[in-house]
């Protein structure tokens, strides 16, 4: 489904209806020196336009368009580099020749699996564009929007933008990979899976489902202003879970309005209020939290989080051929992690930043450090430690660029745990046709409690 953009008027409309954020400490906004780098230095949303000084991370050239390459008739992107070749592959012999570009996490991973774990480095690519509009108003957002009550809500923030292009610290840098761009409104068919050490699984078909209010046919800027997105999830298989619906509305201020999930249950057909589905509760089967699906989400409350500064890090990057239709799950589920063979790394600029849990607040979780790609601003790698301080997670976005709708987007998003040897991976499409569907014309009433008895009946 083609995607499309709304009115400029229309998301203006939305920036008035989020000032209701102004109560509370208010910090901020950039100086106009900072936001006129953003046509000289920066590109439009804060990444440094020049490449790396040996060459190795191009300067940024706006990125590709829907020219780069084609859909096929079953909604699958051709692979716009599939001509480049390694350039060399990390292993455990030579990792050390490469630590410097290593997250903690993936210097544990080679630990962990030193004889089939590995890192086949690519040519970077510098591939994200987004659309023009969304530009302008993270223009106009680097210039207005602060952090409100004490960092947990945003004041003068426009819908339809990133919020900081020009980021001061570590909580701003955070909301930008909260608010990212990832389309309007999308639909995608997607496979979760949390095989055994041995590498056995039973994959979980979900429907997962987006929408900002912007970009609803009966959008209502008062009636929505403190909500991020809907989002609504169904299971489809296997068929002890199918029939199972999730509904999540999305505050941004989740201090003074917790987020709102509902759950419905097919065997009992009842819908229940979910206040559980938030922070460290448990998902995938224990694999991960609810806050580490998407490397981090929901509100940053519970943690201080410092602002390292800028890395060069190897990252999956262009994940095309993880998304593969020609690959099947059980080619890329194996034990232990999945199979290096369909991965791509490149060398990118990452903003660091490290939370450290506040004191007085619960997380099982002690300390979490997400490694965030500068052009998307989407986490690529994350690491999470338990409450001894010793490393216990490791979370890996494949990054992929769906060019012809301008969205990033993953091919596959795992979670390891390093101690037990288990993993969870979500995000899968290689054996589902059109798994992904920008541009929906969603209304307000899709994403309702009410729709989740209609629609989860099995």
């Amino acid at each position: 489904m083609t995607f499309s953009l709304i009115s400029t008027e229309r998301l203006r409309s939305a920036c008035l209806s989020l000032g209701i954020f102004a109560a509370g400490q208010a910090l901020a906004a950039v100086p106009a020196e900072q936001v006129g780098r953003l046509d000289q230095d920066l590109t439009p949303i804060g990444a440094e336009r020049a490449g790396s000084t040996d060459g190795s991370i191009p300067a940024w050239a706006g990125g590709i368009g829907p020219d780069a390459g084609q859909r096929d008739a079953s909604g699958f992107l051709s692979d716009p580099f599939s001509t480049d070749q390694p350039l060399f592959t990390i292993t455990a012999e030579n990792v050390t020749q490469y630590q410097d570009n290593l997250t903690p996490g993936q210097l544990a991973l080679f630990k962990r699996y030193p004889q089939t774990y590995r890192i086949p480095v690519y040519p970077s690519r510098r591939s994200v564009s987004l659309p023009k509009e969304y530009l302008d108003n993270s223009r106009l957002n680097a210039a207005n929007t602060q952090l409100a009550e004490n960092g947990n809500g945003l004041l003068n923030y426009q819908s339809g933008g990133l919020p900081f292009a020009v980021p001061q610290n570590g909580l701003e840098v955070i909301w930008n990979h909260i608010g990212r761009y990832r389309g309007l409104t999308f639909q995608r068919t997607v496979v979760q899976a949390s095989p055994q050490t041995n590498g056995a699984f039973t994959p979980s078909l979900i429907k997962q489902q987006l929408a900002y209010p912007v970009g609803l046919t009966d959008y209502a800027s008062q009636e929505m202003s403190n909500v991020l997105y809907f989002y609504r999830e169904e299971f489809l298989s296997p068929a002890r879970l199918a029939g199972g619906v999730l509904l999540v509305h999305e505050t941004i201020n989740q201090v003074k309005e917790p987020r709102m999930a509902w759950q419905y249950n097919a065997g009992q057909r009842r819908v229940r209020r979910a206040p559980q589905i938030a922070y460290d509760s448990p998902g995938a089967e224990g694999m991960r939290t609810v806050d580490d699906f998407d490397m981090f989400n929901g509100s940053p409350d519970r943690f201080n989080w410092e602002l390292v500064g800028k890395k060069e890090i190897y990252i999956p990057y262009n994940s095309y051929k993880m998304g593969s239709p020609n690959v099947k799950y059980s080619e890329i589920i194996q034990p232990g992690h999945l199979n290096p063979e369909h991965a791509r790394y490149e060398l990118h600029r990452v903003w660091h930043v490290k939370g450290t849990l506040k004191e007085g607040q619960r997380h099982i979780y002690s300390r979490r450090d997400l490694f965030i790609d500068e052009d998307s601003w989407q986490a690529a790698e994350a690491d999470a430690y338990d409450g001894r301080g010793q490393l216990w997670r490791v979370s890996e976005g494949h990054g992929v660029f769906f060019y012809d709708q301008q969205v990033p987007q993953f091919s596959a998003e795992t979670h390891y745990d390093v101690l037990s040897g288990r993993y969870a991976v979500s995000a899968l499409y290689n054996e589902q046709q059109n798994a992904y569907q920008f541009g929906m014309p969603y209304s307000r009433k899709q994403f309702t409690p009410n729709a989740l008895r209609a629609s989860g009946i099995r």
